[in-house]
């Protein structure tokens, strides 16, 4: 009982940290007017949703349910990077990025972490891996696009 409570709190968790990075995105889309990033990100808007039901399935499987809809601290904390974005008005294509970075590497850790008890999660560890790659392909492809735009 203890450890489906701890795979329930584990899975929410990661529930939080992917609205967490829809959030992000979704924001990072309004924020531009760039056409290139806004497809981009809503690309990633739209794989978060697909992460975000899977993730939820697991969780009604082990008894637990999570109306989180939006992110948690972490998300907070990446909002506020694209708060910051929008007062610069130099390169705000790199500053936005660059908050995107920030977001992925934090979900990144946090998968690492649930992941890492690969025993307690053997029942969805392949689905937590496939999100966990997807979010490293994510990340390399805005580390790419950070680069392009900073070089301009």
């Amino acid at each position: 009982m203890e450890n489906n409570q701890e795979i329930i709190s584990d899975l929410k968790g990661l529930v939080s940290i992917i609205n967490d990075g829809k959030e992000g995105y979704s924001s990072a889309a309004e924020s531009t007017d760039n056409v290139e990033l806004k497809a981009v990100f809503l690309k990633y808007v739209a794989e978060r949703a697909l992460y975000e039901n899977e993730l939820k399935a697991h969780l009604e499987k082990h008894g637990g349910n999570s109306d989180n809809q939006e992110g948690g601290i972490l998300g907070a904390i990446h909002r506020t990077w694209l708060d910051i974005k929008e007062a610069l008005t130099d390169k705000s294509e790199t500053a936005l990025l660059s908050a995107v970075v920030t977001g992925e590497k934090a979900a990144l850790e946090k998968y690492d972490m649930v992941i890492k008890d690969n025993e307690l999660h053997s029942d969805h560890l392949n689905l937590l891996t496939t999100q966990r790659n997807g979010i490293a392909e994510a990340l390399k492809e805005i580390e790419v696009l950070e680069q392009k735009y900073s070089d301009k």
